[in-house]
């Protein structure tokens, strides 16, 4: 059982006074706190419908109308003897409670239970007396215990009925005093009733029964000890039968009637008292019951249709009419069972009663509650007037009498104001009231109902506040009670308070020969003779027609007075009030109806409960008794001799709140639950000193005991060892001599097959040795004949290689000399023309010379390194020979080996045999070493093994504890994590709010903006005004102010002076930088040149390894000849060329030197020439290159120019804007005073003089920044100079040299030393922002970039306020970038293009927050870095805050990428997973309770299985296309699983029909679909899988068989992912499910401790992490695409 508990201490009413302190204060204000009230009690009990709710001293119980295992003896013992606030609310907490209080305080308890028909009263009281008989126990012989049970089904047989709001109403009110002895067992009972509804005997409403007892007789009908009664069915009687229920649902009145005979048994009330005499043969329901009552026939039958008038002088009988017989047949059915009722109670009392009087008692008071109706007559007003008394009663008790105490004690305390009821009770009952009024009407001889109205009108109306006058009605009345208004109708009041029955027919059954019923009417009254001496004769006439019932108290009075004796002794015992709820009227279990639970919530007075509970002490104690009661708490220093000083002292150091407590005159008061705690500190002190004497006493038994043991044990020990020492040494023994056996033994064998061993080993080396000198004989006759077919082969050869070399050598010969032919034509031509030609083309032969020279270096160098190549060849032919004269040699020598290794083989063999005999001894000797070495292994591997073991265990307990540990704190990390980041959604709508609102407010505003421009323009012509009147007053200071114009104007002028200064400096610094920049470009172009004769250079160098190479290969075809060794005709041939070759190049070399000697003073190349052969055309195409450069560069310089131009005038329109205010600052200044002038002038032009000083700082800081750039860009270009200079220097290897010679070179400039930063003006900054962010769509430009290339950009713009150390720039560039992309996912396009926006800046921002942290310089992520990226990290600020601040940004982006996935899947889900077939045919014919039908045409728009999929890789390619991080994306597809888990699993629970097993099938299905895309995509660690799992055992528990006690075990350990509710659910939708295996799965499953909520939570999201995960992208290598548009960057 499950219960609330709303603390005392802190109400609801309290908290929203203290939240909506105006309530008290508006109109209206007390409603709302009244209505805010019931909400909040009304919200407790909706969520604990089917329990019990504690709210302050009442127990509030909810009929759950179904019957709850939470009240049998286990719940009993669990309760018992625990403290009120230890376990939860329950009806056995209370009776633990009063019991408790009884014990300890020897007081009187009562337990009040009310409330309305149906809401569960007499079941609480039921439970509560059982509770009582379980605990205490009974001190007699015969168990008390089960009569005072046993008294309950009698009377909810006798007294019980079913009505249209309760199938086991009581009709009466009643009273149980449980008496207790000294020892508090229960001795005895005592039963008071009241108000019995004897109405119901002869009238039911439809839809309801008669009393019970009538039912469960015609049940018995049958049984042979009823037989006489003459009962039958039901439905034969009038009586039972109006309501036309006669059966109620669940009950069988036949073992109810069982039970009851039992209960009057076990009481010793006989259950049959009739001994029937059948004297009359009449068969009508008179006769039988004439004949059970032993009543004359005649006489009843007369009575019943006559009745007598007495006159002065005779007494006559009158026929009465059909409807008056009726009613008098009524009367008298009421009159008997009422005395039946009354005999019945009487005789239970005298059961339960007991010869001892008790020592106390605890009352169970089971009384109607507060009741209205539409139509309310006198049995709702006598009950109404019980809950006043009963109110007051509780007021008396919780308020008034506690205020009182409060006072009387002298303790803080502020008075409340409550409901007093004391004027509606004397209404009521007091003299003149309602009830005295009802009297008199019935003792008048023609009173009536009319005018028992007009009486109440006459004496109340206008004079009571609470009665009032219906308008449309006189026959009726309004009292205003407690809980409300109840308008009673007078129709009926007078006969009901009369309560008259017939003298006659009483008299006759007096006399009766039955003897119960004549002891059930033999306290009636017999009826006065006549007044023989009246006055007058009328008055005679009146006291001789009064009937027998003038003399028997009205029912009123003896209601009125049985209430006040029952408020006595409830006002004499301690009170504890349990109020039971009826939570609807049409009996649904689980159903709460607000109107109805607060109608009876304020008719019990819980609100006012509610309200005042918080301030009360109800727990109190003497100072003497509270020492006397927890003297055992007390240390020795706080023993005083003022035990109220001693208590202070206790307290304050066992109750820290001090307004837990409070200290009065002679007592201690504490709030409620204090005396609980302070017991459990008692019992927990008494608790521990017992545990230590127990402990002291077990010690010394165990320690007597385990001496004992000790001392056998070393007994047995001594006895044990000795037998066993003495088997070892006869196992020893045994084992020596089995040993020397086996030694001998094995010897003898051992020898025997060595010997046989031995003479086969020798016969198989003869044999073998004489079959190898064979073969190797044959072998030397081979190679013999092979050596000589060899020699003349390799003659052969080398004549033929001979004659193919000379060949070729003629052949290279004829190509050389036609080559130098040619060669030397070129040159004749050349000389021809030499000294005039190059006179007139002057331009560019310094080139061709420059060429001709490289020429002659390299041909010497290439005739070098032949001479060493020919040299080497020389010396490696001489190796060789000498190598193969050592071959020659070891051969021969080796001959000489074989001869005497012939002689050394008998030799060997005699010492192999020896040393084989040596080996055996040896082998023996190893065995046995073997054998002790296996021995000592497998100990050792036994002790390896164990201690493998042990750590084994000790590591998987290590890892068990540290995996358990993580998993917490995992666990705990994620509920964190969710926490946060729904606090952090949360304070995003918040701010989305905000945002709203202060819209709103701008909106509001501009409507009062003129009017407040106009009301500051007056003012200001106000205030000018009065400054002028002073000024005019101060006339005489004019002078002194206009000389201090004058020196302003002075001032003016110097500043705008410094100001032209300023711009002439700063024109001559761009001129400077001009020319920078034009040296720099004549650099570039003379660099440029040096290249293109590089490449000349190089395209003819590589002619001439060409040729060298053919040269080399030529020789190398030739190396193998002998002619082609040093002295042959080839090598002199070569020799030849070579030398000839040199001759030439001397020759060119002279003629070089003379040309470039006659062109050293000419001028350098100014016009463009072009030879005959074309070889300038190169030279040409560079100069265009370099132009067209120079062109681009001034094209740049230009715009730079006019950008500057156009800044400059900015500044100029702002300088004149400055002026301009100046100048109407100085006019208004001159009408003001001389003070005010001079200290407004000053003012002025301090603030002028400081913004112009930080103007000027900051364009010196400009300028420094521009200089300093241009220096790092001329110390580049210095650099790049440098080593295109020294290109010329250095001789490039033939292996980098690749044809370039046809083509041609276009110069790139490459900026090597770029840092990975971006430059920008502060004035550009929302341009970048604008371009980056705003603009940028994810179609469009973004789909070409670079994945995560806006956060690099941006990133490369911190790092260069980060060098710059700037922090303004650092601040407004993250908290611009952060609200910018906030602005843009605000604004929401179609959902596909708002989908990808937020997926793109998912993953920029995620880049960027990595981009942080990589270069953070922190050592968790600078190891992930190369070393050109640790180079790359901040150096000046800590971005640790804003790196949270990005990741609360990723977050808020996460989880509107979530929304966003989650609207477009919610649509699709449940039609594509449920309602589609995607399995064809196994669904068969749709049942009848399908939500859609199939249409003829597949519908447009309709979802299927596919669309999902289609769907989940639009989103994942999306994600994956836009750079999100892996983990990332397997995150978001976990979180779409969980959705189409939870959606689908929704809409199966709430739709009956899908509940089947093709259904679970084809869920199955769809669900293999979604595994296999997962594992199509490589995400199955994602944790998509593990978040379908609900669904897939959903899916298995629609396919499960369902009918044996096997199967429910089964379905209970497969479910582990769906709740109990959620599988009782889905097996109640499944119509083949027998109700009683629901049942007991509900068993199975009841121990779990889960949530009871039915359906999946959908829009759950789940904690996202962001994981480091560093860019391998180098800043430098980064290029910003044209495109973007963002040419005011500037890598740095």
């Amino acid at each position: 059982m499950q219960d609330a508990v709303v603390s005392p201490e802190k109400t609801e009413e309290a908290k929203l006074k203290a939240r909506y302190p105006h309530l008290g204060t508006k109109p209206g204000g007390s409603d709302l706190l009244r209505k805010r009230l019931q909400k909040g009690v009304l919200k407790k009990i909706e969520s604990f419908i089917c329990f019990k709710i504690n709210i302050g001293i009442i127990l509030v119980a909810i009929n759950p109308y179904e019957s709850l295992q939470i009240y049998g003896s286990d719940i009993i013992n669990a309760y018992s003897g625990q403290n009120m606030g230890d376990m939860d609310p329950h009806i056995f907490a209370v009776s633990e409670e009063a019991y408790k209080q009884m014990a300890r305080d020897e007081k009187n308890q009562s337990i009040i239970v009310s409330g309305e028909s149906g809401a569960g009263k007499t079941v609480s009281a039921k439970y509560a007396m059982r509770y009582f008989a379980t605990v205490s126990g009974s001190s007699a012989e015969a168990s008390v215990e089960e009569k005072v049970l046993a008294s309950s089904p009698i009377m909810e047989a006798i007294g019980n009925a079913k009505t249209t709001r309760n199938d086991n109403s009581s009709r009466f009110g009643k009273y149980i005093e449980i008496g207790f002895d000294r020892k508090h067992h229960i001795i005895g009972a005592n039963m008071r009733t009241y108000l019995l509804e004897k109405s119901r005997v002869v009238f039911q409403a439809s839809e309801e029964r008669n009393y019970h007892i009538f039912y469960q007789l015609c049940a018995c009908a049958h049984l042979p000890e009823f037989e006489p009664l003459k009962l039958g069915s039901a439905d034969d009687f009038p009586y039972t039968n109006q309501g036309r229920s006669p059966i109620i649902e669940g009950v069988n009145d036949l073992k109810e009637m069982e039970a009851t005979r039992k209960a009057f048994s076990l009481l010793g009330i006989n259950s049959l008292p009739f001994h029937v005499r059948i004297e009359n043969d009449e068969s009508g329901h008179l006769a039988v019951f004439c004949d059970l009552t032993e009543v004359s026939y005649e006489s009843m039958a007369h009575w019943l249709c006559h009745k007598k008038l007495k006159t002065a002088t005779e007494t006559l009988n009158k026929p009465v009419t059909r409807l008056e017989a009726i009613n008098g047949r009524d009367a008298l059915a009421k009159h008997i069972y009422a005395k039946l009722f009354s005999w019945i109670v009487s005789q239970v009392n005298k059961a339960l009663s007991t010869s001892s009087k008790p020592h106390s008692f605890i009352g169970v008071l089971d009384i109607y509650g507060f009741e209205t109706f539409e139509v309310n007559s006198f049995e709702q007003f006598c009950i109404n007037y019980a809950n006043e008394k009963l109110q007051q009663q509780f007021n008396m008790h919780v308020f008034k009498l506690e205020q009182e105490e409060y006072m009387k004690e002298q303790i803080p305390w502020t008075l409340i104001d409550f409901y007093d009821n004391q004027p509606c009770i004397n209404l009521i009952e007091a003299k003149m009231g309602l009830l005295d009024l009802l009297d008199e009407e019935c003792t008048m001889p023609k009173g009536s109902d009319d005018s028992w109205a007009q009486k109440l009108y006459n004496t109340h109306l206008k004079k009571s506040s609470h009665f009032e006058k219906p308008r449309m009605s006189n026959k009726a009345f309004i009292i205003l009670h407690f809980a409300d208004k109840v308008e009673y109708q007078c129709d009926g009041f007078l006969e009901k308070n009369k309560d008259t029955v017939n003298e006659e027919q009483i008299n006759v059954l007096k006399a009766s020969k039955f003897a119960l019923l004549v002891e059930l009417f033999q306290d009636e009254e017999t009826p006065a003779a006549p007044s023989s001496s009246a006055p007058s004769g009328r008055a005679k006439v009146g006291r001789s027609t009064q009937s027998f019932r003038e003399h028997k108290k009205s029912v009123g009075l003896q209601f009125r007075n049985s209430l006040h004796l029952l408020m006595d002794t409830l006002n004499a015992t301690t009170p504890h009030y349990v109020r039971c709820i009826k939570p609807n009227d049409v009996k649904a279990p689980f159903m709460l109806d607000p109107h109805r639970a607060v109608q009876q919530l304020r008719a019990c007075g819980v609100l006012e409960t509610i309200r005042i509970s918080s301030a009360g002490f109800p727990s109190r104690w003497t100072y003497q008794e509270f020492f006397s009661r927890y003297r055992v708490l007390m240390r020795q220093k706080e023993f005083l001799s003022d035990r109220k000083l001693t208590c202070q002292s206790v307290l304050e150091r066992l109750v820290q709140n001090k307004d837990k407590y409070q200290f009065g005159k002679t007592k201690i008061f504490f709030r409620a639950g204090q005396v609980a705690y302070l017991e459990k500190l008692r019992a927990d002190k008494l608790r521990a000193a017992c545990i230590h004497i127990q402990k002291t006493i077990r010690c010394w038994l165990a320690r007597k005991k385990y001496l004992r043991i000790r001392q056998a044990a070393i007994t047995l020990q001594r006895y044990t060892r000795g037998h066993q020492a003495r088997c070892l040494c006869k196992t020893l023994r045994r084992t020596r001599a089995a040993v020397i056996f086996q030694k001998y033994t094995r010897m003898w064998a051992a020898r025997r097959q060595f010997l046989r061993q031995r003479a086969a080993a020798v016969l198989i080396q003869r044999l073998l040795r004489g079959y190898t000198a064979r073969l190797e004989y044959k072998w030397l006759v081979c190679e013999h004949k092979a050596l000589l077919i060899q020699r003349w082969v390799r003659g052969f050869l080398a004549r033929w290689r001979f004659r193919r070399i000379k060949r070729a050598v003629v052949y290279l010969q004829c190509c050389v000399r036609r080559m130098l032919a040619r060669r030397e034509l070129k040159k004749l031509k050349i000389e021809a023309r030499s000294v005039e030609h190059y006179k007139k083309l002057n331009v560019g032969m310094e080139n061709k010379i420059m060429q001709l020279q490289r020429k002659l270096d390299e041909q010497h160098k290439d005739n070098r390194e032949l001479s060493e190549q020919i040299r080497q060849m020389e010396s490696h032919s001489a190796t060789e020979l000498e190598k193969l004269h050592m071959q020659l040699k070891t051969l021969q020598e080796a001959e000489e080996e074989s001869r005497h290794r012939g002689d050394l083989v008998t030799s060997l063999q005699e010492e192999l045999e020896l040393v084989r005999q040596e080996l055996e001894k040896n082998k023996e000797m190893v065995a046995e070493l073997n054998e002790k070495n296996t021995l000592l292994k497998s100990e050792k591997d036994e002790m390896n093994r164990l201690i493998q073991e042990q750590e084994q265990q000790l590591k998987e307990k290590s890892e068990s504890t540290h995996q358990e540990a993580t998993e917490h704190l995992q666990a705990q990390l994620n509920e964190e994590r969710f926490r946060y980041q729904n606090l952090l959604s949360e304070h995003l709508k918040l701010e989305e709010r905000c945002a709203d609102l202060r819209s709103e407010k701008e909106a509001l505003s501009k409507h009062d903006h003129n009017r407040a421009d106009s009301g500051y323009s007056s003012s200001q012509s106000d205030s000018v005004h009065s400054s002028v009147l002073t000024g005019s007053e101060d006339a005489g200071q004019t002078a002194a102010d206009v000389s201090l114009l004058l020196k302003l104007q002075r001032r003016v002028a110097e500043l705008e002076k410094e100001k032209m200064d300023l711009q002439s400096e700063m024109d001559t610094k761009e001129d400077q930088l001009q020319l920078e920049q034009t040296k720099v470009r004549t650099k570039t172009a003379r660099l440029d040149y040096e290249a293109l004769k590089r490449q000349e250079l190089e395209s003819d160098n590589k002619k001439l390894k060409k040729d060298l190479q053919e040269l080399r290969q030529s020789l190398s075809k030739g190396s193998g000849s002998k002619l082609a060794s040093p002295g042959g005709q080839a090598y002199n041939m070569l020799l030849e060329q070579l030398n000839s070759t040199t001759e030439e190049l001397e020759m060119r070399k002279e003629e070089v030197l003379i040309l470039r000697s006659q062109l050293v003073n000419h001028e350098a190349f100014k016009h463009k020439v072009l030879n005959e052969d074309g070889e300038l055309w190169m030279a040409y195409e560079s100069l265009k290159e370099t132009n067209r450069i120079l062109v681009s560069q001034l094209q740049t310089q230009g715009q730079s120019h006019e950008e500057e131009v156009e800044g400059l005038r900015a500044e100029l329109q702002q300088l004149r804007a400055e002026l301009d205010h100046q100048q109407q600052m100085l006019s208004n200044s001159l009408e003001l005073p001389h003070d005010a002038l001079i200290q407004a002038s000053l003012q002025h032009e301090i603030s002028r003089l400081t913004q112009q000083n930080m103007d000027l700082l900051e364009q010196m800081g400009k300028q420094d920044k521009m200089i300093r750039k241009l220096k790092k860009h001329l110390k580049i270009y210095m650099k790049k100079f440098g080593e295109a200079e020294g290109v010329h220097i250095e001789q490039s290897s033939p292996e980098n040299i690749v044809g370039e010679s046809g083509r041609t070179v276009s110069i790139v400039r490459k900026e090597r030393d770029f840092q990975g930063m971006l430059e920008y003006r502060r004035e550009d900054e929302s341009k970048l922002f604008k371009i980056l962010i705003t603009e940028l769509k994810p179609r469009g430009v973004a789909v070409n970039l670079v994945a995560g290339l806006p956060a690099y950009i941006l990133f490369m713009c911190l790092r260069h306020a980060d060098y710059a150390n700037d922090d303004q720039r650092v601040s407004t560039l993250l908290n611009s970038s952060v609200n910018t992309i906030k602005n843009v996912l605000k604004v929401k396009d179609s959902v596909r293009i708002y989908f990808e926006t937020i997926s793109f800046w998912l993953a920029n921002t995620c880049r960027f927050l990595h981009c942080l942290r990589q270069y953070s310089g922190e050592k968790a992520y600078a190891k992930h870095n190369t070393p050109r990226q640790n180079e790359h990290c901040l150096t000046n600020f800590d971005l640790s805050e804003y790196r949270q601040v990005l990741s609360d940004l990723a977050i808020q982006i996460y989880q509107q990428l979530i929304r966003v996935i989650e609207n477009i899947l919610h649509p699709k889900i449940a039609p594509a997973m449920l309602e589609q077939e995607t399995i064809q045919g196994v669904m068969g014919v749709k049942p009848t309770g399908m939500r859609k039908r199939t249409p003829s045409f597949h519908e447009e728009g309709s979802h299927s299985l596919e669309s999902i999929l289609k769907q989940l890789d639009v989103f994942y390619y999306t994600l994956l296309q836009h750079g999100n991080d892996t983990e990332l994306v397997r995150q978001v597809i976990k979180q779409q699983f969980y959705v189409i888990c939870s959606v689908t699993l929704n809409n199966l629970l709430l739709r009956k029909d899908m509940c089947s097993w093709s259904k679970g099938l084809q869920i199955r299905y769809n669900v293999c679909q979604l595994e296999e895309w997962l594992l199509d995509k490589d995400l199955q660690g994602s944790g998509a899988r593990e978040s379908l799992e609900p669904l897939i055992q959903a899916a298995q528990l629609l396919q499960i068989k369902k009918k044996s006690q096997d199967d429910a075990g089964a379905i209970c350990t497969m479910c582990t992912a769906l709740t109990t509710e959620q599988v009782c659910v889905l097996n109640e939708f499944e119509e083949r499910v027998c109700i009683s295996f629901i049942k007991s799965v509900q068993t199975l499953l009841k121990d779990r401790k889960e949530s009871s909520q039915l359906l999946m939570d959908a829009k759950i999201i789940f904690p996202v992490t962001f994981p480091f995960n560093p860019s391998p992208v180098a800043l430098e290598t980064i290029q910003i695409p044209s495109s973007l548009n963002l040419n005011f960057l500037t890598p740095v």
